[in-house]
């Protein structure tokens, strides 16, 4: 695996060690247990896998690259680099200006934009009518391009499928930038629609077995359906591709369910000329990281901690699932933990933040989990580990758990 150059202060020296450590034991990934850190009067169970990922490091590198190499001028990202507010901030910081929101929306006037300016796309990517757009303007699209080669992967595979006469299931949030922009590039070879979880795919899976009328088709999956879309023509030969952050294991649920209406339809004899297998398309870190929370599952902890940004996608999946176990706290960093122990974290269901005095239990040994998405800096997670530490009196000191977490697993 490429190892990125990116800023020192995303790194950690307690994660990074945990990492290098169950790198060398498992070097295949095989093992999703979480590391135990025994620290006294408070074990810590961190995720076999969690943190950047490949197109998230990616995205950082060429960012910064593009600061380095183009001293003076305006530089500009498309939206967000990644869902992560500590990062977003360094940027902009540094100077980089969003030109929209994470709707799409404008928040700079792309009239202003000029051949000179430099534009940064995101790991997300875009649409190809952006794409067109700053072309026109005579923009580099190119020199600064983050796209994550996974979501690269899906645009590929999608054209794949419409070149085979395949319309595109895009299992995905349809306001998600990732998700907009594998609409715009799917739509371009075939036709296309999104679902968001299992429901709207049962839903679609009633116009496909014809139990519906057309019209309610366009009424129901408004905005989330390419132009010229058929659903009597366009639902008999059918491919499932998805946002990469979203949980895999439910893409699977839902091509899985297709595959069966498929046969249900028109026989298992027929099904490769209806439809597509495409598990291919699940992205590696998405995985890692949903197999690695299963595995956290398994530990009889006291509560969660995860730590990410509240628009994060993979990260909100991972709270979705830690949430079914444990009493589970979604904070974007260390800022989110007051020194008298109050706690201030996400409700993904109510899309607001709570409050929480004394949230942690002080019983005889406590166990908390710790984990984060694929776009949160591990120095955050470093951050909120000592912050936790710090609630705690005669604490085995950093250095020494580490020690013995390395000569244990030496042996």
């Amino acid at each position: 695996m490429k190892q990125f150059d990116i800023p020192t202060f995303y790194r950690s020296p307690i994660i990074s060690e945990v990492k290098k450590v169950r790198k060398t034991l498992d070097p295949r990934k095989k093992d999703f247990t979480p590391t135990v850190l025994d620290f006294g009067p408070v074990e810590i169970y961190i995720a076999r896998h969690f943190g950047f990922c490949y197109g998230v490091e990616n995205a950082i590198e060429i960012s910064y690259k593009a600061l380095e190499e183009n001293r003076g001028k305006a530089i500009y990202l498309l939206s967000q680099m990644i869902h992560n507010p500590a990062v977003n901030e360094d940027l902009e910081s540094h100077g980089i200006r969003f030109l929209q929101d994470t709707e799409g929306n404008e928040l700079i006037p792309f009239d202003q934009l000029s051949k000179d300016d430099v534009v940064i796309v995101p790991a997300f990517g875009t649409t190809l009518e952006i794409e067109q757009l700053l072309q026109n303007k005579g923009v580099d699209i190119q020199a600064y391009n983050t796209t994550c080669p996974f979501v690269e992967k899906v645009w590929n595979r999608s054209k794949k499928l419409g070149k085979d006469d395949h319309t595109i299931i895009i299992h995905g949030k349809h306001n998600h930038e990732e998700t907009r922009a594998t609409f715009s590039h799917s739509a371009a070879n075939a036709p296309s629609v999104v679902v968001k979880n299992l429901e709207e795919t049962k839903l679609l899976a009633r116009f496909i077995t014809n139990e519906l009328p057309t019209a309610e088709f366009f009424k129901h999956f408004e905005g989330r359906y390419s132009a010229g879309f058929s659903p009597e023509r366009d639902l008999k030969k059918v491919g499932v591709v998805n946002q990469t952050t979203m949980l895999a294991s439910e893409t699977q649920e839902i091509a899985d369910y297709v595959k069966n209406v498929m046969i249900d339809r028109y026989g298992a004899d027929y099904l490769k000329a209806h439809f597509a297998d495409t598990r291919d398309t699940l992205c590696y870190a998405t995985n890692d990281n949903q197999n690695a929370t299963y595995g956290l599952m398994e530990a009889q902890a006291d509560l969660a901690l995860v730590i990410g940004g509240y628009n994060s996608s993979n990260t909100t999946h991972l709270v979705e699932l830690l949430e079914e176990k444990y009493p589970t706290y979604f904070i974007e960093g260390v800022h989110k933990i007051a020194k008298n122990e109050k706690i201030q974290a996400f409700d993904i269901q109510q899309k607001k933040e709570f409050e929480k005095e004394s949230f942690l239990p002080h019983k005889e040994k406590d166990k908390i989990i710790i984990t984060s998405g694929a776009s949160c800096p591990d120095a955050s997670v470093d951050q909120v580990l000592h912050q936790i530490l710090s609630f705690y009196s005669n604490t085995n000191s950093v250095e020494h758990v580490l020690k013995t977490f390395a000569e244990k697993n030496a042996k």
